[in-house]
C-alpha cells in the first residue's frame, strides 16, 4: 500500500512563535504525548502558508489543489520503540473550503473551521512581501512579512531548527486516543525577516485561552520556503 496518504507543496510558511506558559497547553495534551520544549521554553505558532498541487491518494480534486492554510500550533514528543518522536499539535486549522473541513473533522478528528481566505505575495529587486488573511464574523485577521530575497541555511540547533523540524502528527481523539501520522519533508530553507505584522484577533479565533496573544510580541518571526511534502496514513495510539 502506498505510505502516502496526501501529497502536496508547502510553500512560503511565514511564523509567528510565541513563548507561553506549559499550563496554557495541558488539556490540550494528546494521551501519550508531553509539551517538547525548547531551551525551556514552550511555544505556540501561528503558521500561515499555501498547498500547492494537493492530491489526496493520488487524486486532484477540483478546486482543492491550492488553497490557503493557517494554523495555531504547539509541539510535544512522544516517546516509541526507544526513541523520541518529535511533533505537532493543531489547536485549529483554518481553510477555505468547506469540504477539506468536513472531511478533516468527522473523518480524522481534526479541528479545521473554513474561512473567507486570500494571500498575496509580492517580490521586487530586493524585497518579498508575503502575507496571509481570513475573515471572520466580518473582522479580516492577517500576518505579513517583509523579507529579504536571499534564502538562508537552517543553522543547526537554532530556534528555525526547532520550529521546522517536527515531523509528527498528533491528534486528540479523546481522553484515551490519539492519532499519529508523519509528515516527510526535505531541510526547508529560511528568509531573513525585516519587518512584519500580526494583527489576529487570537480570542475570536482561538478562544479566551489565548486572547493574551493579541498583546504579546512574538520571541520570532521568519519565513521558510517550503517544499515538497508527502503526509503518511496515520494510526491510533
Amino acid at each position: 500500500m502506498e505510505r502516502a496518504f496526501l501529497k502536496a507543496e508547502w510553500r512560503k510558511l511565514l511564523m509567528a512563535n510565541y513563548i507561553v506558559e506549559p499550563s496554557l497547553l495541558q488539556k490540550y495534551l494528546p494521551v501519550g504525548t508531553e509539551l517538547d520544549l525548547w531551551k525551556g521554553n514552550c511555544y505556540v505558532s501561528v503558521v500561515g502558508f499555501l498547498f500547492l498541487n494537493t492530491a489526496i491518494k493520488g487524486i486532484k480534486i477540483p478546486l482543492h489543489v491550492n488553497f490557503e492554510e493557517v494554523n495555531l500550533r504547539f509541539y510535544v514528543r512522544h516517546f516509541d520503540k526507544g526513541e523520541w518522536k518529535r511533533g505537532v499539535v493543531f489547536i485549529k486549522e483554518i481553510v477555505p473550503r468547506p469540504a477539506l473541513t468536513f472531511v478533516a473533522n468527522s473523518v480524522y478528528g481534526e479541528k479545521y473551521e473554513t474561512l473567507p481566505m486570500s494571500h498575496k505575495w509580492e517580490s521586487s529587486s530586493d524585497n518579498l512581501l508575503v502575507e496571509y488573511a481570513w475573515k471572520k464574523r466580518g473582522k479580516w485577521s492577517s500576518i505579513s512579512a517583509n523579507m529579504n530575497l536571499n534564502q538562508l541555511d537552517i543553522v543547526q540547533g537554532s530556534d528555525e531548527e526547532f520550529i521546522t523540524e517536527h515531523f509528527w502528527g498528533y491528534t486528540r481523539i479523546n481522553q484515551k486516543t490519539t492519532s499519529e501520522y508523519q509528515v516527510e519533508h526535505p531541510r526547508w530553507r529560511v528568509y531573513e525577516v525585516k519587518d512584519y505584522t500580526v494583527d489576529i484577533d487570537f480570542e475570536q479565533n482561538y478562544g479566551s485561552d489565548f486572547g493574551f496573544l493579541k498583546d504579546e510580541k512574538p520571541a520570532s518571526v521568519f519565513l521558510a520556503e517550503g517544499s515538497e511534502i508527502k503526509v503518511n496514513h496515520g494510526r491510533k495510539l
